[in-house]
């Protein structure tokens, strides 16, 4: 399922977050205030839930062997011993197919900007054939495709049937390009948004949504009296001009100034309060990655610590199995002893 979208895989851009509107009413309780931008569980509850991270995980997982295997193939004196010969046949036979399809997407780009270059030059019939030639081609790549996506999925299984062998490749991380490591950035980044939808209830996605109404609401409410300030404050101040007392439109001014910096200082509070409210977001999101990671490695571990045990378990009832047949042996030996002695008697 998942090496149909490896086997040629894209760089897709780092996701950008729309960052979110600031607060501008009086604060209250700074704690209450976050609970709608956190969500209440911390863990997945949901056997669906989990069964979308356990792909987005394997996907991940693979995307790191499969960015891998250009550097095996290109440094076989590094790796031969540590993957073996079949895996090590099969990466040459992928990395074959791959060559071949880029060389001939680097081809065909190379005759289209030559056709875009040539058609105000020459003339219709030879063009229509130099089209069809290109389109022939391109008809070519489909094939080359498969053989890269069925050449992804060979190595793979192989390497999933050698765990050692996988854990010793990703040793070789340095070998990984910088695309295909911010490739697999992005993937991690998704997986933390994912991890963090998943989590998040239909009823915490509603009060947050509500929560960001209400600030931007808010927000809107808070300019337009500010707006409305400033207006009034020229208004005034044109009228003072004409009617009344320059010591009088001072105060007046001094008033409004002073309801403008109220604002400006509850604009400022709020901001502080926010980004702390996204300093604490990224801190416990960190924290779950941590614990994630720890978990994944308890979970190989325990894994690790059972199937020695097995083994140990087999071991020792072989061992006694063993023992017991000896034993038999012996005793049907000495009850045959025993009986022909009677009988010389």
């Amino acid at each position: 399922m998942a090496s149909d979208m490896l086997a040629v895989a894209p760089f897709y851009q780092v996701p950008t977050t729309s960052r979110e509107g600031l607060r501008t009413d009086t604060p209250g309780k700074p704690a209450d205030s976050s609970k709608p931008l956190v969500p209440s569980n911390t863990k997945l509850t949901t056997i669906e839930a989990k069964r979308i991270m356990s792909v987005l995980d394997e996907a991940i997982y693979k995307v790191e062997l499969v960015t891998l295997l250009s550097h095996a193939a290109s440094n076989p004196e590094d790796v031969a011993g540590i993957l073996g010969e079949d895996i090590m046949r099969a990466v040459g036979q992928h990395e074959t197919h791959c060559q071949r399809l880029l060389e001939e997407v680097r081809c065909l780009q190379e005759k289209e900007r030559q056709l875009q270059e040539e058609e105000e030059i020459e003339e219709e019939a030879w063009l229509q054939a130099r089209r069809l030639s290109i389109q022939r081609q391109k008809s070519s790549l489909p094939p080359l495709m498969q053989q890269v996506k069925d050449s992804t999925r060979d190595v793979l299984r192989l390497l999933l049937q050698n765990p050692q062998a996988t854990r010793l490749l990703h040793t070789q991380a340095l070998g990984r390009s910088a695309k295909a490591q911010h490739f697999i950035n992005s993937l991690m980044e998704l997986r933390g948004f994912l991890f963090e939808k998943l989590l998040t209830s239909p009823m915490e996605a509603r009060d947050k949504t509500q929560f960001m109404q209400d600030i931007s609401r808010r927000n809107r409410r808070n300019q337009e009296v500010i707006d409305a300030l400033e207006n009034e404050l020229v208004a005034r101040t044109k009228s003072r001009k004409a009617e009344e007392e320059y010591e009088e439109l001072d105060i007046i001014h001094q008033e409004e100034k002073a309801q403008l910096e109220e604002l400006q200082h509850r604009h400022d509070v709020l901001v502080e309060e926010f980004v702390q409210i996204h300093e604490e977001r990224e801190i416990n999101s960190k924290k779950r990655m941590e614990d994630e990671q720890e978990m994944v490695r308890m979970v190989r571990a325990a894994t690790l610590i059972q199937a020695v045990w097995k083994g140990y378990l087999v071991r020792s009832l072989l061992r006694s199995r063993r023992k017991k047949q000896g034993k038999g042996k012996k005793g049907q030996g000495k009850v045959k002893g025993q009986g022909k002695s009677k009988g010389k008697k």
